[in-house]
C-alpha cells in the first residue's frame, strides 16, 4: 500500500452526477450543485495520510482475521424495533395510517446520501468515481409479522459498489463508510446491505462477507483509527 491503489481514475464532473431535478433544471441545478458542494469541502479533509490507511487496512485485517478464526456465526434476522407506546390489542400501532402515508426514501435519496461520500485516496467523492451509481441501488419494501405477533414494515436498501480497480484493497473500507452513513441517517426499519458488485474485485466473496456481518462491522466501529479515517470521509457528506 506504498503506492496509490489508482492514480489516474475516470472523473465524473458534478453536473453529470443523476438529480431529481427535470432535464430543463439541468444547468441550474449543475450550479446549484457546485455552490453546495465547493472542491474546497474536499481540500478541507485531504489528505489523509498514507500511514493513516495503512492503519485503517491493518486494522480491518486483523478483525477479518480474528472472526475468521473464531469462526463465523450463522446470523439471524434482526426485528424491525416496534414502538410499545399506542400499541392496539391487535398488534398494530395507532401509528399505522400516518406510517402509511409517509412517502419513502427513494434511490436517489439514497444515491444523494452516500454520492457525496469522499474517497479515502483522492480528493473526489464516490459518485464522481462512479464507485456508487443509482442504477445500482436497490431496494425492497415488505411487511411481516415479529413473534409478538406485531406488524412489522421493513425496506431492505441494497446497495452494489464498483471499485476502481478489481484490486482494490480499500473497498472494505469504503463499503463500511456508506454502510455507517445509511445507518446514521435512515429509520430503524431500513435493512442495509453493501455489496461489491459482481464481476468488479478480485475478492468479492471475501469483502461481502465482512461488509455483512454486524460483529465485523461493530468492531470496526470501536477501532479508534477506522473512527478517524471514516470521519473524514463522511466529513463531505452534505
Amino acid at each position: 500500500m506504498s503506492e496509490p491503489i489508482n492514480a489516474n481514475p475516470k472523473i465524473i464532473s458534478l453536473e453529470d452526477l443523476p438529480t431529481r431535478e427535470a432535464a430543463s433544471d439541468i444547468t441550474s441545478s449543475a450550479n446549484s450543485k457546485a455552490a453546495a458542494f465547493p472542491s474546497s469541502a474536499l481540500d478541507s479533509v485531504f489528505p489523509i495520510s498514507r500511514s493513516s490507511l495503512d492503519e485503517a487496512y491493518a486494522a480491518l485485517l486483523l478483525i477479518a482475521e480474528k472472526k475468521d478464526a473464531d469462526g463465523d456465526v450463522e446470523m439471524k434476522e434482526e426485528e424491525a424495533p416496534v414502538l410499545s407506546s399506542g400499541e392496539s390489542e391487535s398488534g398494530s400501532s395507532d401509528d399505522d395510517e400516518d406510517f402509511e402515508d409517509e412517502e419513502p426514501i427513494d434511490e436517489q435519496e439514497i444515491y444523494d446520501l452516500i454520492a457525496s461520500i469522499s474517497d479515502p485516496e483522492h480528493p473526489l467523492t464516490l459518485g464522481q468515481l462512479a464507485v456508487v451509481n443509482k442504477p445500482d441501488i436497490h431496494i425492497t419494501r415488505s411487511s411481516s409479522a415479529d413473534s409478538r405477533g406485531r406488524r412489522q414494515r421493513i425496506t431492505r436498501v441494497k446497495v452494489e459498489i464498483t471499485p476502481t480497480i478489481t484490486h482494490c484493497s480499500l473497498a472494505t473500507l469504503i463499503g463500511l463508510g456508506i454502510r455507517v452513513r445509511l445507518e446514521r441517517c435512515l429509520p430503524p426499519r431500513y435493512r442495509v446491505e453493501i455489496n461489491v458488485k459482481k464481476g468488479t474485485h478480485q475478492s468479492e466473496s471475501q469483502v461481502n462477507r465482512q461488509l455483512n456481518d454486524k460483529e465485523r462491522v461493530a468492531a470496526a466501529c470501536e477501532n479508534q483509527q477506522l473512527v478517524g479515517v471514516l470521519s473524514g470521509m463522511l466529513a463531505t457528506c452534505k
